[in-house]
């Protein structure tokens, strides 16, 4: 039986044929892939690099027909240490779906506002300290959207983002979660740094999307949503990073993580970057990569995106905690901001019980031909 596993453990893959650094530069949009099924063999997937946890996110838009499209072989080409899962669609557990001999820490969150919709799930071979679903604050935690773990060194907020709508009519709701988030993340920060990730349904800037100039008023791509994700990185404590953007500031059609099934938008090339990890500022020191798979499109219209998280004593900073300046006491400063997350959520209830709408259904309702994500 093999020995436990931590965060922090270097990981015991074989010696790398391919390694990937922040370095490495991604392909142009000439050579972006535009296969619509998923690849026949996964030679293409690199080892991590020495001593890095890999943590993978990918949106599956429903698990079970995920399934029948290459999502498992996937899983398995892929191994990914911490696997975080969203729009499973799933209205219970799917006991059966990786074997809890490879993944024995399996965490669901499934929608009680509709079945068959939305739905998160996290697969961790490394064992968690603690696990929570939700925010603990209803409504906000009907559709089965956040898990956040605990590990020795960071918290992992696993999300999917609510979508504003067609026609924009939850851009309100998604206000009200955003602000619920950044309580919680700050919150979290307290103690440990954090790792945020999931489909996060916003494309920050221009050169997250292949046509901004006749999207500004569709899902993801609103004003509204793009400075609300600035005030999320902007931080309490300290500022958190976009990952991807921070190492690849320029990459353009290989950084997209999603393309809607209508209008011939993979062949075209026609993405957004919708998935994310947001990283604490401290933590930032241990991240290796992070990847775009935009070779594995077909199991589901999004992409999966992945980290390599370096063990803390490789990055020169064996505890990764977080430090104060010294005005108040830790104990004091994770007082202080916890009672403030917790009257934000409360806040956050009120709100959206006078915003509660019928979930929407997963559609692709853009007119445009670079099609706007509305779930």
């Amino acid at each position: 039986m093999a020995g436990k596993r931590t965060a922090d453990a270097d990981a015991s893959d074989p010696a790398p044929k391919k390694v990937l650094t922040a370095s490495s530069t991604l392909a142009p949009a000439s050579s972006v892939p535009n296969n619509k099924t998923m690849p026949t063999n996964y030679r293409f997937i690199e080892n991590a690099p020495t001593g890095c946890c890999k943590i993978v996110t990918f949106n599956v838009n429903s698990l079970a027909a995920s399934c029948k499209k290459g999502f498992k072989e996937y899983v398995v080409a892929e191994d990914p240490d911490i696997l975080c899962l969203q729009e499973t669609k799933a209205n219970q557990p799917m006991a059966f779906l990786l074997s809890k001999t490879q993944y024995p820490h399996q965490t669901w969150h499934c929608s009680r506002a509709k079945k068959g919709y939305s739905g998160t799930a996290v697969f961790s071979k490394i064992k968690p300290l603690r696990v929570t679903t939700g925010f603990g604050a209803e409504p906000i935690d009907d559709e089965g959207r956040l898990i956040t773990l605990e590990f020795d060194t960071f918290h992992l907020v696993a999300c999917y983002v609510p979508n504003a709508g067609d026609k924009l009519v939850r851009l309100d709701r998604r206000m009200v979660w955003d602000d619920a988030m950044r309580a919680h993340l700050a919150a979290l920060e307290q103690t440990k740094p954090v790792i945020y990730t999931g489909d996060l349904n916003v494309a920050h800037n221009e050169i997250d999307l292949a046509r901004p100039d006749t999207n500004h008023r569709s899902p993801g791509f609103t004003k509204e949503e793009r400075t609300s994700f600035s005030d999320t990185l902007r931080g309490a404590t300290y500022p958190r990073v976009d990952a991807f953007r921070h190492l690849h500031p320029d990459t353009r059609a290989a950084a997209y993580t999603y393309f809607g099934y209508r209008a011939n938008c993979r062949e075209k090339t026609l993405g957004w970057r919708l998935d994310y990890f947001v990283v604490s500022e401290p933590l930032m020191a241990r991240v290796a990569g992070v990847v775009t798979r935009n070779q594995c499109y077909g199991a589901s219209d999004h992409v999966p995106l992945l980290l390599y998280l370096r063990n803390a004593e490789a990055s020169g900073d064996p505890k990764c905690s977080v430090e104060t300046n010294g005005t108040k006491s830790e104990s004091e400063e994770t007082k202080d901001e916890a009672l403030e997350a917790k009257d934000k959520l409360e806040e956050t209830k009120d709100k959206l019980d006078e915003t509660k709408d019928e979930p929407l259904e997963a559609k692709d309702k853009s007119t445009d031909e670079n099609v706007a994500k509305s779930e």
